[in-house]
C-alpha cells in the first residue's frame, strides 16, 4: 500500500492539477505559522509559502512549468487582488484627499529614487542593459512591473522575482526601519509600504491598520503609473542597446 500511495503521489505531482492545491495549502500553512508566532513580521506567509513550494517541487522532481500550469489561475487573480486594495482607499477617501499633495510628492520621489537606484546599482556592478531594465521597475506591483520590463527590453520573469522579493522584504522589515527613524504615523507606513513593497507589504499593513492600507493602495496605483511612464523613457534615453 505505501508503494501504491508513493506512485500515486508522484503521478499527481506530474499533472497540471498539482499547482493550485499545493499553492493554497502552502500559504494556509504559512499563515497559520505566523498566527502561532503572534503575527511576527519576519514569518511572512508569502516568503514561507515560496520556500515550501520550492522544497516540494525539488522533492517531487516536478518541473516549474508543470507546477505553474496548475497555479495559473492564481496568477491571473493577481491583478484583481491588487485592485481590491481600492476598498480601504474608498473607505478613507476624504482622509486621503486632504493629504493628496504630500502623498503625490512623496510617491513621485520614491518612484524616481527606486528606479534610478536599481539602474545605477546594476551599472556599477557591470550588469547588462537587460538586467538594468529588469531592475528599474522592481518597486511597482508585479503585473505592472512585468509589463514595464517587457516594454523596456528587460526580463519580465526576473522583474517579477525582484518585485516579489522586494515586497516580502518590506513586509518583514518596513515597520522596524520606520521605528528606527522614529516615524510612528501609520499613514507614513502605509505610504512607504505601497511605494516600496507593493501588494505584499500593503497586505501586511492592512492586517495591522486598515486605515493605513488606504495610503498603501493609493501609493501602489501612483507608483505603478509613474513607473510605467518614466522607466521606458529613461531606459531608451540613457541606456541604448549595446
Amino acid at each position: 500500500m505505501p508503494t501504491d500511495l508513493h506512485a500515486a503521489w508522484f503521478a499527481f505531482a506530474g499533472t497540471p492539477l498539482f499547482g493550485l492545491p499545493v499553492t493554497i495549502l502552502a500559504y494556509l500553512a504559512a499563515a497559520r505559522l505566523q498566527r502561532a508566532l503572534h503575527g511576527a513580521a519576519l514569518v511572512n506567509p508569502v516568503l514561507i509559502a515560496i520556500a515550501l513550494i520550492i522544497a516540494i517541487l525539488k522533492l517531487t522532481g516536478t518541473p516549474y512549468a508543470t507546477y505553474f500550469g496548475g497555479a495559473r489561475l492564481l496568477h491571473l487573480l493577481l491583478g484583481p487582488a491588487t485592485v481590491a486594495l481600492a476598498v480601504p482607499l474608498a473607505a478613507n477617501l476624504e482622509h486621503v484627499r486632504r493629504h493628496l499633495p504630500e502623498i503625490s510628492i512623496a510617491t513621485i520621489a520614491g518612484s524616481i529614487v527606486s528606479a534610478a537606484s536599481g539602474v545605477l546599482l546594476v551599472r556599477l556592478c557591470g550588469g547588462s542593459v537587460a538586467i538594468a531594465a529588469s531592475m528599474a521597475p522592481k518597486a511597482a506591483t508585479t503585473p505592472i512591473a512585468m509589463g514595464v520590463a517587457a516594454e523596456s527590453h528587460g526580463i519580465p520573469a526576473l522583474t517579477a522575482s525582484l518585485a516579489i522579493l522586494g515586497g516580502v522584504f518590506v513586509a518583514c522589515v518596513g515597520e522596524t526601519v520606520l521605528r528606527w527613524v522614529r516615524a510612528t504615523d501609520w499613514r507614513a507606513y502605509g505610504l512607504a509600504a505601497g511605494t516600496a513593497g507593493s501588494g505584499i507589504a500593503a497586505a501586511r499593513v492592512y492586517m495591522q491598520n486598515p486605515a493605513a492600507a488606504a495610503f498603501a493602495g493609493l501609493a501602489i496605483g501612483l507608483n505603478g503609473l509613474i513607473t510605467a511612464i518614466i522607466v521606458p523613457l529613461a531606459m531608451h534615453a540613457w541606456l541604448p542597446g549595446k
